[in-house]
């Protein structure tokens, strides 16, 4: 199986004003002359680390990554105001323009799937390609099978942690629960409802135990972004009508893409993937027998370089970009 790029430095990094009180980072890895592809994290609130761009070929692409309004290095930290989906595909095209890139390969996993598709419905002309894995697609269903009801039957000891934050009282809106705590003016509230709603995810990503997923979940900083940023995304069905995704599939009919799926996925069933591409059909799914959500998951991380070294080869192709 494939293993991912050898990390590299940033080759250029920058922070970019998009208003709003809202500065971005960008770093640029690869080849200034490659094939431009963009990194969408997940979460929403995750933000990216430099090993991401361990799956783009450093030798054929120009690869780009961001962190999203109010995580990782962009300011400000975890912050709610002008942070929704729309305003996340207005800066994806300002940052496209602002680095003169025609079109570009989209990765994104999670939730930098949903917003992948958003932004390719969008902006369908921009897109070269897409590379999607954990297809996350924000229905009602979706969140409330993860934050509601649906997964705690498969992860009860972690749900329990998870729940008893909450008084039962309020237990018949987890999300809305945890939205009044995660926006409380006591820093110990907000804290701790972070903490618990963060590890819940980190403890089910992967079909196997991983300390590396706890330990970036449980950390302080991050869990506050994630925290704050996924329940403010869902607490408003992600600015998204109902099944908008797959309504509105048809407009990337002429772009090719590649679905990869785990099919022990507890975050997002495969259900969802199956549901996408039976409203586009010509992408590719591959569902991986033995993995969960995570991308670094073997069989997950090997159909993703799969997919971007067989695109970087053909865009490369396209464009005149010889293979280092």
């Amino acid at each position: 199986m494939r293993s991912l790029y050898p990390e590299t430095a940033p080759r250029r990094e920058m922070q970019l004003d998009v208003g709003d009180g809202h500065r971005l980072h960008i770093s640029e890895h690869g080849r200034a002359d490659g094939v431009p592809a963009l990194f969408l994290h997940g979460g929403p609130g995750s933000g990216c680390e430099d090993y991401h761009s361990g799956f783009f070929n450093p030798g054929i692409y120009r690869s780009i990554l961001f962190d999203q309004r109010g995580c990782g290095r962009s300011t400000p930290h975890a912050e709610l105001a002008h942070n929704d989906t729309w305003s996340l595909v207005a800066d994806i095209e300002r940052i496209r323009e602002v680095l003169g890139i025609e079109s570009w390969l989209i990765f994104g996993g999670s939730w930098g799937s949903t917003l992948a598709l958003a932004y390719a419905q969008r902006h369908p002309e921009r897109v070269a390609a897409l590379v999607l894995r954990g297809i996350f697609l924000c229905r009602d269903e979706d969140i409330a099978w993860f934050y509601q009801s649906g997964a705690d039957r498969l992860f009860p000891d972690h749900w329990a942690e998870y729940r008893d934050l909450i008084p039962p009282a309020e237990r018949d809106d987890l999300v809305a629960a945890y939205r009044r705590r995660l926006t409380s003016d006591d820093e110990v509230t907000r804290l701790a409802a972070a903490r618990a709603w963060s590890l819940w995810e980190g403890r089910t990503l992967s079909l196997r135990p991983s300390d590396s997923a706890l330990e970036h979940f449980g950390n302080p900083r991050t869990a506050l972004s994630i925290a704050r940023i996924e329940n403010h995304y869902f607490a408003h069905r992600c600015w998204l009508q109902p099944d908008q995704l797959c309504r509105d599939a048809a407009r990337l009919a002429d772009i090719p893409g590649v679905l990869v799926h785990g099919r022990y996925d507890v975050v997002c069933p495969v259900k969802q993937a199956f549901d996408l591409h039976a409203a586009w059909p010509q992408a590719e799914l591959k569902v991986i027998a033995d993995a969960g959500h995570a991308a670094s998951e073997p069989g997950i991380t090997d159909a993703l370089l799969e997919a971007t070294d067989r695109f970087g080869a053909q865009l490369a192709a396209q464009m005149g970009v010889t293979p280092a």
